[in-house]
């Protein structure tokens, strides 16, 4: 019950709190996506620009930072602590849902994986499979391993966030350190004594190793003789309790025997209840996975009406335009009209069509006269094209017929 109980909190923290601060993230990203995909593509010199621009702020921004701290650090001692604390906090907080997140993961892909290679231990032949109590201290030992891993990796990221802390704090302590360096250094040059604090600090690093080093061999001996002492005293000590452990053994392993199988009842209990609440999550996701294309939709439309409104915009001043040029009292503006412009476009092209339809007529009249003379001017071409095979026929002797000159015209008498 207890980790149902935490598993419901678990999802409840994430239907509450997570996935709805990574929708609004997702939103946001896609909200700067299309505004960069709406705007104009920019260049390399651009991209320089604006990373430049960027550079320029994040250092503004850090000098800002330093001001305030150093101005108001006495002040806000206290709240800034609590900030970090909470800061730290939240950070954990969603530290370890992750990393439960990534353990039911990795337990359902192990899982995965034993029933793999158990089926292929079946089908072999000759192989060991762990069964009975051999299996069950076999996965006791791989989970304390997981929570020994968990434990580590959560002190791991307590280290990380508190070095980062500690790293600002060295920052800023070495900044006063080097000023108040020259100040002293500025100080010693006007009186002449120029290095005297740098000697006095080196004499007393010197002087505090030497005794660092003898309180250090001192306390390794007393300690090794009193690790003896307890080394022998534990070796009793384990001697005499082992006794009376093992006749307890027993009784806890019957013991063992009855919780395993109340255990067991658990389990079912538990897949049954963990059954239920994945049915719940697939109907949550597909709820998220509707409100996302519905906002995708809204957003796709808004942009649509948005565009449509800014043609129309345009439209609007054009047309204002149009009649303010047609109504102006100068005829230089009115010429610049666009009705005006239409209006000689039209009148030059029906002068255009009024000539052509004249052409045209003068075509039609024109068209007999015309064939009559190509016809008469291919029976002449025929005709001289006769006469040139005759002469030639003529030249090489041979008679093809006979030609008879009446009248002033000249036939051939084939």
């Amino acid at each position: 019950m207890k980790r149902l109980e935490e598993e419901i909190k678990f999802n409840s923290y994430l239907c509450s709190e997570k996935f709805p601060r990574e929708l609004d993230s997702k939103k946001q990203s896609l909200y700067f996506l299309q505004k960069v995909v709406s705007e104009p593509a920019m260049g390399q010199s651009d991209l320089n620009e604006l990373e430049t621009k960027i550079n320029e702020v994040n250092a503004q921004i850090n000098q800002l930072i330093e001001k305030r701290m150093m101005k108001y650090e006495p002040i806000d001692s206290k709240f800034s602590m609590y900030r970090q604390q909470a800061s730290i906090i939240s950070r954990k907080k969603e530290a370890k849902a992750e990393e439960l997140q990534a353990a039911k993961e990795e337990m359902s892909n192990m899982e995965r994986q034993m029933l793999q290679k158990a089926n292929q231990a079946r089908e072999l032949d000759g192989t060991e499979v762990l069964k009975g109590d051999e299996f069950k201290r076999y996965v006791n030992k791989l989970r304390s391993k997981n929570t020994f891993y968990k434990k580590k990796r959560l002190e791991i990221a307590e280290i990380t966030a508190e070095y980062g802390i500690l790293q600002r704090t060295e920052e800023l302590l070495k900044q006063r350190h080097e000023a108040i360096q020259q100040q002293l250094q500025a100080i010693e040059d006007k009186k002449g004594i120029s290095g005297y604090s740098y000697t006095q600090e080196e004499l007393e690093r010197v002087s505090a190793a030497k005794s660092e080093m003898d309180e250090m061999k001192g306390r390794t001996l007393d300690n090794m003789s009193e690790m003896v002492k307890k080394l022998n005293a534990m070796v009793a000590d384990k001697k005499s309790s082992l006794a009376p452990i093992i006749k307890e053994l027993r009784q806890l392993r019957q013991n063992c025997q009855e919780l395993t199988q109340e255990c067991d009842g658990k389990k079912v209990q538990y897949d049954s209840c963990a059954a239920g609440l994945e049915s719940n999550r697939s109907t949550l996701e597909q709820e998220v996975k509707g409100l996302r294309e519905e906002c995708i939709q809204e957003e796709s439309c808004y942009h649509h009406t948005n565009c449509m409104k800014k043609n129309l915009e345009v439209q609007l001043q054009r047309a204002k335009d149009e009649m303010k040029t047609y109504v102006s009292p100068d005829p230089q503006d009115r010429r610049k009209a666009i009705r005006e412009q239409y209006t000689r476009m039209i009148l030059e092209q029906e002068n255009l069509g009024k000539k052509l339809r004249e052409k045209q007529k003068a075509v039609r009249e024109s068209h007999g006269p015309n064939m009559k003379q190509a016809k008469m001017w291919r029976d002449f071409e025929q005709l001289m094209e006769c006469k040139r095979e005759c002469f030639l026929k003529q030249q090489n002797q041979i008679s093809v017929g006979q030609v008879i000159q009446e009248g002033g015209e000249d036939r051939l008498v084939l």
